[in-house]
Formats: structure tokens, C-alpha cells, sequence
């Protein structure tokens, strides 16, 4: 029987991979990428960049190529098996990757390419070497004896406990309901009723967001709210089932993180964070954080106070702030989430979408057959002039065993092999939207379709590149606190009134979105963006703090209690454990560097000023946007894209003004 994990196709077969393909595949492709290594080191292999190129990259890539698929089935397709399968192998694919990124004779090598060749390698190449040389010495290459075993030990032990970290906030989620009747769902809107309903009548209520929102919304019975909010606040804690509480996790994830960093001789995890990334120290993201607090606090109390006055001495616990403040919007902008909902149905939104790319960056967006994990899950092919450029998988509806929110991935980078052969990249965009409900379309929020532009520009990033060397083709080698720029950049397109005019059309009628809806949807656009503004710093600031101060991990509850007294208006209850589900930083690479969402922000804003100045459709900017930033992937510096785009460096006004708050 064939191996669908060994095999060299453009394409992985996900589904014919089955969970006992898992250990022989990356045993036998842990074995070559080993070999491979071993070679690479040899006296005798020259200090050159083809040749190392030649050796090792092709045996990695393979490796990467079919762990990326196993880890992603992991996360949008999860069972026992192909968990067990997963976490079976994980120790011995971080034992290679921490091995490789600390081997003291590979390090030697790269300096020697660096000395010899440095100054004649073409730009892009250039940034490859000098970031391996940066990451080998992140990754503990100039670590001697104990210290050396010590760090491997770290990395192994980290991988396991993030992954578990991952995992019992996915059983949290999926493990938990309740049967509502119809009564308590009173206020809450219909497609979410015909999509909890069960056979007795009941409403089966769960964690999942297309459910969980609309109920914290629109439910009236403040007692449901209360149930629900509680459940989601308390995943993975301490309050539900032992097993699955992330208490220790977290706090052994940090400590270790903090180990390692004074192994590297750093005085916090803060401060291996930034090594790689735009921002200097830690006391610079602290500062950006605490002046962007300044500024939107004035805007926050405001929007509480308003609140507040809305609800006529109604009780405002954190239950119940979703839903004065949906009831607020509606009175004050006479519109709802809900009503907004219907001109959106998915099939047209992502048709709008796709002409928008077609016309701003010169490609075709086709779709094509592949090999799928789902049957929900559609395949597109980007070409330009005929040519194929790119292809993604699209992966929009929530389901049990798949992860909570969206994300992109890459299948593979763009690369010109050793071989010569040109391999074109291809991505997976991910979302969890509410599935479609009988014959109809599945309806989209217009947050929906945010994330779907979000992430989107992230898969642009990734598949539109022009560079040919791994690492920094695409997102790869992008400092962290950049990569956020071409998503967030894309988001605005989803306030344009020629855009939504493409995106939108009743799901009863096809008509678009009506004028007078989308000036009501302009003037809430900026609704509570105080409040929502604090809550990001709250949880950047939080983030920086755990990691920049070593010895936080021993209470991590005191040092989110400290951040909210220092920024937040509104204080959760003293049972909300919002920690312990924080996956982004103690299990998606965030650790340090959620700021970085607030930081490209202010990128994108002013990137996007750009586009309002000489045109939303203006195909010289679009085409510089896409030569100078999204063509380039890593291969210069993130500052240095910026300013080839912009002309100049970064400012905040433009932040400021987009968010209501200048």
C-alpha cells in the first residue's frame, strides 16, 4: 500500500490520509532530513549556498511539506487516532528541528557561506543567511554541555505542552452543551434556531461562535447568557473537568520559555520574542501600548457611559454587555448584526472577494479538483496571463473536531528547486462560519466577512511572492509584528460602498445591500472601537508582561488582574479565566508578540491612506502595493517595504482616525 504522506505529488491526498500513515511516513522522512544533515556537515561538503541548498532543503521541505498536512488535519479534522498518531510523533519531529537548529557544524557552515559568498548572493539570499545565522543562535547553536541537552529538553517539552494546551481548549469547546428550550431562546435570531434545533424540539446550545455570539446578543433571558458566558470564560480551567484544565500547562510553558531565554542569555522570553522582530525591547511594545491606551481610555469611558445610560440601571456584568450593546447599536443606528446578515450569503461574498483580487492584482481566480478533508472544502487555482501562479484550499463552516478561529497556512512556499523546477505556492484559508441551514446559503456577519478578507491577505502574502528562496518566500522570514499588515490592509475594503455593493445581495430577493443600511453601518463602524481598543491592549500588555517579567508564570491570574486595573473600564468577574483559552499565545506563536496585531495596524491603516488618497481601484497603487509589499515576502526587511510603498515612515494618525478616535 501506497503512503499518501510520502508521496511527491504537487498536492497532498488529505483524503486518503489515514492516522496509521502517520508514523512510518515521518519516521521514514525524519530518516532522509537526518541523512540529509549528516551530509550537509561533512567536512568535505563545500560552504556553499546551492550545494547546502541542494542537500538539505529539498529533504526539510519534504518533511515540512507532510507534517504541515498531518498537524493541519490535527486541527480542522481532529480524532482520538489521528491525535494519538500526532502527538506519538511530535517529540521526534521536535528533537530533529531543535537538533538541526542548534548543530554547531551546520552554524559553521552558514558563516562560512556568509564570508565567502555573503556580499555576492543576490538580495533575497542575503536575508536568508543572515536570518539562519540570527536563528541558530536563538535556537541554542553556541550552547555547550549541559546547557546544550537542557534547551533540546525545553523544546521537546514545550511542543508537548502547547499542543495539549491546543487540545483541551478544542475538548472544552466541543465538550460542552445545553438543551435550551424554546422559551429561554426567546429574542435569539432563526437561522440559529433551525440550526440548534433537535428532533424533541429542544435547542442544543453550544461553545462553538456561531452559536455562542448570537445567544450573548440577542437572548433576553439573562439567565442563559449568564450560563453560556460562564462556560465560555471558564474552558480549560480549573472550574470543568480536571483533565482538560490548563492551569499547569500554562504556567510550566511559560517558566520553561523563561529558562530558555536565560539560557541564550537574555533577561526575558520578552526579549528572545523581539530578537527577530520589528519592535527593539520589550519597553518599546510597553510604551506603544500604554500611549495607544492614553488615547483610547477617554473613548472607552465614553462608549461605557453610554452603555450604561442605555440600559436604565439594568444589571451590566459581562453578560450582559453584548446584548445592551447590540439593542444600543440597533436604537441608535436602527440596524442590526442580524438584518445586516441576510444581504450577505457566503457564495456571493466569496465571489465578490475573489473579482476584487482578479481586478486589483492582475490574476484569475479559478476554481479546480483536489484532494479534500472535508466535503464542505472547495479548491481555487490564481493565474496570471494563463499562467499558474498559485492555488488555495477554502475551509469556511465551524464543525465539531476542528479548532475555533480562522487562520492561514501555507501547503507549500514558492521555490525554485535545486532541479530547476519552479513550485508555485499554495495556501489554506480557514474560518469558522456558520454552516449553511437547509437549501439556503450560509449567512455571513459582516465581521464574517472581515475575517474572510483578513485572512485572505494573509494568503495573498503567502502566494503572491516573486522571491524563489525558501525562507523568505511568501510570509516566511516576515517579521511577526509586520505579517499582520496585508490582512489587516484588506479589511477595508469591507466598508467601501462599491465593494459591498459587489459582496452583497439579499438572500430572499438578490438585491444589494440598500444605501441607507450600509450609511447606518458607516456611522456604527467605529461603535465602541474605545472599548474594543483596550481590550486588545489588555491582552498585548498581559502577553508582555508574562513574558518579560521572569518569574510572572507562579501567578498568571495576579498579572492579568494587575493589566486590567491598569487599562481596562470594564472588569471581567473574578471567575473569568480568559487565560487559560488564549491559544494565540500559549499555543500559536504569538507568545510576546500579540501586539503585533495593534503594531501592523497602524501599518495598514497607513498603507490603506494610500489607496484613499489616489483611489480604492487606483491600479498604480495597487500595483505598487503589490511589487514593493506583497511580491517581496521576507526578502527585505518590513520597514524597508513599508517605506518603498509609502515613501515615508509609519504614522499613527491614520490608526487614530480609521478608529474614530482622532
Amino acid at each position: 500500500m501506497t503512503n499518501p504522506l510520502l508521496s511527491t505529488a504537487a498536492l497532498p491526498d488529505f483524503a486518503a490520509i489515514q492516522p496509521e500513515h502517520v508514523q512510518p511516513a515521518i519516521t521514514e522522512l525524519l530518516a532522509a532530513a537526518q541523512a540529509a544533515l549528516d551530509e550537509a556537515v561533512k567536512p568535505e561538503t563545500p560552504a556553499d549556498y546551492d550545494v547546502l541548498s541542494r542537500i538539505l532543503d529539498t529533504a526539510t521541505e519534504q518533511l515540512g511539506t507532510a507534517w504541515g498536512a498531518v498537524g493541519h488535519l490535527n486541527a480542522v479534522a481532529d480524532t482520538p487516532a489521528l491525535r494519538e498518531a500526532f502527538n506519538a510523533m511530535l517529540p521526534a519531529v521536535t528533537e530533529f528541528s531543535t537538533a538541526m537548529g542548534a548543530n554547531e557544524a551546520l552554524f559553521a557552515k552558514y558563516k562560512a557561506v556568509m564570508a565567502t559568498q555573503g556580499d555576492r548572493l543576490s538580495a533575497p539570499r542575503q536575508q536568508v543567511l543572515k536570518h539562519a545565522i540570527r536563528n541558530f543562535v536563538l535556537s541554542g547553536a553556541e550552547l555547550q554541555g549541559e546547557a546544550r541537552e537542557r534547551y533540546a529538553v525545553i523544546q521537546e517539552r514545550a511542543a508537548e505542552l502547547q499542543q495539549q494546551f491546543s487540545e483541551h481548549v478544542l475538548d472544552a469547546t466541543d465538550g460542552w452543551s445545553y438543551v435550551a428550550t424554546a422559551e429561554e431562546l426567546t429574542g435569539v435570531p432563526q437561522d440559529v434556531l433551525d440550526a440548534t434545533k433537535l428532533d424533541d424540539g429542544g435547542h442544543k446550545l453550544t461553545l462553538h461562535f456561531p452559536v455562542y455570539l448570537p445567544v450573548m446578543q440577542y437572548a433576553e433571558n439573562r439567565a442563559l447568557r449568564e450560563r453560556l458566558y460562564r462556560a465560555y470564560v471558564t474552558r480549560a480551567s480549573e472550574q470543568g473537568k480536571p483533565e482538560w484544565d490548563n492551569t499547569a500547562a500554562m504556567r510550566e510553558i511559560v517558566a520553561l520559555r523563561q529558562e530558555e531565554a536565560k539560557l541564550l542569555g537574555y533577561a526575558s522570553f520578552a526579549e528572545v520574542s523581539l530578537a527577530p522582530k520589528m519592535a527593539s525591547s520589550p519597553a518599546e511594545v510597553i510604551a506603544f501600548l500604554r500611549d495607544l491606551a492614553r488615547r483610547a481610555r477617554p473613548f472607552a469611558e465614553k462608549d461605557l457611559a453610554e452603555l450604561r445610560e442605555f440600559a436604565k440601571g439594568e444589571p451590566l456584568e459581562s453578560w450582559d454587555v453584548s446584548y445592551w450593546s447590540e439593542k444600543l447599536k440597533e436604537a441608535r443606528y436602527a440596524f442590526s448584526d442580524q438584518t445586516v446578515k441576510q444581504y450577505f450569503t457566503a457564495p456571493k461574498v466569496v465571489a465578490g472577494l475573489f473579482s476584487i483580487i482578479e481586478r486589483l492584482f492582475d490574476v484569475q481566480i479559478s476554481e479546480a479538483r483536489a484532494s479534500v478533508w472535508h466535503d464542505t472544502v472547495k479548491f481555487y487555482e490564481l493565474r496570471r496571463g494563463g499562467q499558474l501562479i498559485a492555488q488555495f484550499y477554502l475551509d469556511l463552516y465551524a464543525r465539531p473536531g476542528k479548532r475555533p478561529g480562522a487562520w492561514m497556512d501555507e501547503v507549500r512556499s514558492r521555490w525554485l528547486k535545486p532541479s530547476g523546477e519552479q513550485q508555485t505556492p499554495v495556501a489554506q484559508l480557514v474560518c469558522n462560519f456558520a454552516s449553511p441551514v437547509g437549501d439556503k446559503p450560509a449567512l455571513l456577519t459582516h465581521d464574517d466577512v472581515i475575517t474572510l478578507f483578513h485572512e485572505f491577505g494573509h494568503g495573498l502574502h503567502h502566494m503572491l511572492t516573486q522571491v524563489n528562496d525558501l525562507g523568505v518566500s511568501g510570509i516566511s522570514g516576515v517579521e511577526w509584528d509586520a505579517v499582520e499588515l496585508p490582512s489587516q490592509f484588506m479589511e477595508n475594503f469591507c466598508w467601501e460602498w462599491d465593494v459591498l455593493q459587489q459582496l452583497s445581495g439579499h438572500v430572499d430577493s438578490g438585491e444589494p445591500l440598500p444605501r441607507e443600511l450600509f450609511d447606518k453601518m458607516i456611522a456604527a463602524k467605529n461603535f465602541q472601537s474605545g472599548l474594543m481598543t483596550l481590550r486588545q491592549i489588555e491582552f498585548a500588555l498581559f502577553d508582555m508582561r508574562l513574558h518579560g517579567e521572569p518569574g510572572s508564570e507562579a501567578d498568571v491570574q495576579k498579572v492579568l488582574n494587575e493589566v486590567r486595573a491598569e487599562v481596562a473600564v470594564l472588569i471581567p468577574p473574578a471567575f473569568n479565566r480568559f487565560q487559560h483559552s488564549f491559544s494565540h499565545i500559549f499555543a500559536g506563536g504569538y507568545a510576546a508578540g500579540y501586539y503585533s496585531y495593534k503594531w501592523a495596524e497602524l501599518l495598514s491603516a497607513d498603507a490603506w491612506s494610500a489607496f484613499e488618497e489616489e483611489g480604492v481601484f487606483n491600479a498604480a497603487t495597487g500595483k505598487r502595493f503589490l511589487t514593493e509589499v506583497l511580491e517581496q515576502g521576507g526578502a527585505r526587511d518590513a520597514i524597508d517595504n513599508f517605506k518603498a510603498f509609502r515613501g515615508r515612515e509609519p504614522r499613527i494618525d491614520a490608526l487614530l482616525r480609521h478608529q474614530g478616535m482622532s
